[in-house]
């Protein structure tokens, strides 16, 4: 048996995804932006539980239980809202609307991945994010962040659950990126 490289995740609609892309565009202005590597617009996510490496075996039965994550969990409003970072290696948007409903989501794909005995990495509160850049070395995010301070994106509805392989470069292109590609998705609520 093969196995895929997976994660949960919400996609945020086009809409919202041209609104940040005009946000990050400004950004890369900023200087010491060269030396970061940017996320490409196809793979921004919020991923809500990482799966790593599945075995196919597995998939009928995650996708039957991440299906009634799905149905359990009304459709909520989100939207881009500012950003952070974590250290001085990683960039991100953050989001605003029904957090608790995207956490508890959240939580019920870490508890669906768990129950169908893929290995989870120890649990810890989900902290909603889509990374835009990371940095090979401590950088200074900070003039970024303050920059996202003000970004208010649109808001929306999320309606859907996504499972995602995620197909890792594979060899020495510089600047080659993953390619994310969705493999099953779920309407939320009933």
């Amino acid at each position: 048996m093969s196995s895929l490289r997976l994660f949960v995740a919400v996609l945020p609609p086009d809409q919202a995804v041209r609104e940040l892309h005009s946000a990050v565009d400004a950004l890369r202005s900023l200087p010491g932006a060269g030396k970061l590597r940017w996320t490409g617009t196809p793979g921004w996510h919020f991923t809500l539980a990482f799966l790593g490496s599945v075995d196919e075996a597995l998939l009928p039965e995650l996708d039957e239980r991440l299906a009634r994550a799905a149905h359990r969990t009304e459709p909520f409003p989100l939207r881009l809202h500012g950003g952070g970072r974590f250290d001085g290696r990683a960039l991100w948007a953050g989001a605003a609307g029904s957090l608790d409903t995207l956490r508890l989501l959240a939580e019920r794909a870490d508890a669906a991945a768990r129950r169908t005995g893929i290995a989870m990495d120890e649990h810890r509160r989900y902290s909603p994010h889509l990374t835009i850049a990371r940095s090979r070395t401590d950088a200074d995010l900070r003039p970024y962040v303050e920059a996202l301070a003000d970004f208010e994106g649109t808001p929306w509805e999320v309606g859907e659950l996504a499972l995602v392989r995620s197909n890792l470069p594979v060899g020495g292109v510089p600047g080659e990126k993953p390619r994310y590609e969705t493999v099953a998705s779920w309407s939320l609520g009933s």
